[in-house]
């Protein structure tokens, strides 16, 4: 490839290096996964840059190609790379007449996520990234209904989970 190409890709990867760390922080539950993990969307990214037309948006295909790299390996290892183990997160606060309702609820929901499967969690990641429906069902590579239809699916199991 050459050096312009290179230092685009580079330039970009740079910029937007915390979508690969989201994802990552999503399907890994330790550093050394995480970094493992972070290594090979960085890689796929590099071989898939070239055949990036600009279509959409660089984030957008950033995330794309990230999510199907985490889920592809998975699957794969069945379970090698750990899901994030929501109940072992804790926020770090620490006051006198902190109200912890919030991070309760926060939890809660975390464990719930943590309960669907990935694609499920992938649309949920991006719904809550405040990502339009377009833009979801171009990362997942379904249609806008489709993307639709499924988060509210996924809402419905969660209030479930919920609230059994």
């Amino acid at each position: 490839m050459n050096k312009e190409l290179e230092n685009n890709f580079v330039e970009l990867l740079e910029k937007h290096q915390n979508i690969v760390h989201k994802v990552c922080r999503l399907y890994t539950n330790n550093q050394d996964a995480h970094n493992d993990l972070f290594q090979e969307i960085t890689i796929q990214l590099w071989k898939a840059y070239p055949k990036f037309r600009g279509d959409a948006k660089f984030s957008t295909w950033m995330y794309r190609v990230g999510l199907n790299t985490a889920i592809t390996l998975y699957r794969k290892s069945k379970r090698t790379i750990k899901t994030q183990e929501f109940e072992k997160v804790s926020f770090k606060i620490k006051s006198v007449e902190y109200d912890d309702t919030e991070e309760q609820q926060l939890k809660l929901l975390y464990q719930a996520v943590y309960q669907l499967n990935d694609i499920e969690k992938a649309l949920v990641f991006l719904y809550l990234e405040d990502k339009k429906y377009n833009e979801i069902s171009e990362t997942l590579g379904i249609s806008e209904v489709n993307a639709r239809v499924k988060m509210n699916r996924v809402k419905k199991k969660l209030k479930t989970i919920l609230n059994p």
